[in-house]
């Protein structure tokens, strides 16, 4: 029986079991702090880029940061939908922990004007880099809470540029009797204050090349110490529009009705899927051309990975399920790793990390501190990123989490759901074969798991408050006091 403190820190490579000094050893090339980027797309699936199968969407730019780097393909994110997934990634911590598994009430996401966010005294990826000396900035959606104190400036970010949650909660998203139109503008910030409007679809078609520019702005203002970028594009969330050369190139041009877009052809809405993704692909190439131009490459690691599964024309591959589902479809993320000289190149990493693991590695690296006053679910994967020999996951165990409701765990090649499926990845990656019947013995470890996880995570005293604002606003002030009205109902966000 492993007991409850062993399960928290983990089995194989334990979170510090290799400390700064020996990792920075083999980036010795490095003439300082390496810097990281981190490139997080919205709603991208697991086959939507060629690096990982897909035969529609030209992607050329990630074809060539894969040659130069490494493909993981058990990479997750610790939720399938948007908040919970970002608060994961910023926190090194499952969702749960963090008092983030939902929005409020019922809402599996953040609204407008939510009163709860990304608690502030919370470490993050960027505080934990910013207090080792590195320069920080956020561009694209953020989604952890649209209040002052939720905001990236107040998460260690030295700026921000983007949008404050997803792009259809604004007055054009899709309409039914059962859509109703969200409260408020869609509002573009700088920091903390609203310098634009998103007012319709061809200014959602701007937002990629928009937040590209104010990154690559960023790395070359802070060219001459460690940066860490962090940009989170809104592509490929719906109402999808790309820029016109994207929309041409994808296929014959069509007017979009944001009204009737659920109901409209899989063909059209392939098409904007497609030009979405291949802006997205220019959008990671000239991040990658800007870090080369500026004599960067060899000491900056870039990751590409999505924030949860895909859905709407979008494909997830092999893979069973989609966006808020907690079948690999929802959670397995096509991830790419790139730092020449360091990661090694065309290489493939199948052990399980996640989007948790990014702080604790980060921190290491750049020679930032890990807090040690709280627990941090994620570990340390430098070992798998650097293709180190015999690298193993640190992870023992993987868990799905759907809201505040564990679903699955994964451990090694297992993968059991509370139904007591249970499928053997490595042969099944679609998750088609229950093979429970034939193997009490893993049943009996991964519910064993299950069971440990249940008494970490369902015990408030091990849980986190999320932040809370007793007097939450609009960002945009409101035309009309009886638009005020609750937007609850999505499985877009």
């Amino acid at each position: 029986m492993i007991d409850r403190r062993s399960f928290i820190k983990g089995a194989g490579v334990a979170l510090f079991s290799t400390g700064a000094t020996a990792l920075l050893a083999d980036t010795s090339k490095a003439k300082r702090k390496p810097n990281f980027v981190v490139l997080f797309i919205d709603d991208m699936g697991y086959g939507d880029i060629e690096p990982f199968g897909s035969k529609l969407n030209k992607t050329p730019q990630l074809n060539r940061m894969a040659a130069e780097g490494m493909k993981l393909t058990s990479f997750y994110v610790a939720a399938p939908v948007c908040t919970p997934s970002r608060a994961a990634l910023m926190t090194g911590c499952y969702p749960k922990r963090v008092g983030l598994a939902t929005g409020t009430g019922n809402d599996v996401v953040l609204f407008p004007k939510d009163p709860h966010g990304l608690n502030p005294k919370e470490k993050t990826i960027a505080s934990i880099l910013k207090d080792a000396g590195y320069a920080t900035g956020c561009f694209g959606k953020w989604h952890l809470g649209d209040q002052p104190e939720f905001l990236p400036t107040n998460h260690g970010f030295d700026t921000y540029f983007g949008i404050p949650y997803s792009n259809d909660m604004w007055p054009l998203m899709p309409g039914s009797e059962e859509w109703k139109a969200a409260p408020c503008p869609l509002p573009v910030m700088r920091n903390d204050t609203v310098v634009d409007i998103v007012k319709d679809m061809d200014d959602q078609a701007q937002l990629c090349k928009r937040f590209t520019d104010e990154a690559v702005a960023f790395i070359r203002d802070n060219r001459d110490r460690p940066f860490f970028v962090y940009l989170p594009h809104a592509f490929i969330h719906h109402p999808r529009k790309a820029r016109k050369e994207f929309m041409d190139k994808a296929g014959p041009a069509k007017e979009l009705d944001e009204q009737k877009m659920i109901q409209e052809p899989v063909y059209a809405m392939r098409q904007r899927t497609r030009a979405q993704i291949e802006e997205v692909d220019w959008s990671a190439g000239r991040i990658l051309e800007t870090i080369k131009e500026l004599g960067l490459a060899e000491n900056t690691m870039v990751i590409f990975t999505s924030d949860n599964g895909g859905e709407w024309g979008s494909s997830n591959g092999p893979l069973r399920g989609h966006k808020g589902t907690t079948w690999e479809g929802g959670m397995r993320e096509p991830t790419l790793a790139w730092w020449p000289g360091t990661i090694p190149a065309n290489s493939t990493c199948d052990e399980i990390a996640t989007t948790m693991d990014l702080l604790p590695t980060f921190a290491i690296l750049g020679g930032g501190k890990v807090p040690k006053d709280r627990v941090i679910d994620g570990k340390n994967i430098a070992p798998l990123l650097l293709g180190r020999a015999n690298a193993k996951s640190p992870h023992q165990a993987f868990l799905y989490y759907k809201g505040n409701n564990l679903q699955a765990v994964r451990s090694g090649k297992w993968k059991l759901h509370t139904n007591g499926e249970l499928y053997n990845l490595e042969k099944d990656i679609g998750e088609r074969k229950n093979v429970a019947k034939d193997n009490p013995d893993i049943l009996t470890r991964l519910k064993k798991y299950m069971d440990q996880a249940r008494e970490d995570l369902d015990d408030p005293k091990n849980c986190r408050p999320v932040g809370k604002n007793m007097n939450p606003q609009y960002l945009v002030p409101l035309e009309k006091e009886d638009e005020r009205h609750n937007h609850k109902s999505s499985s877009f966000h």
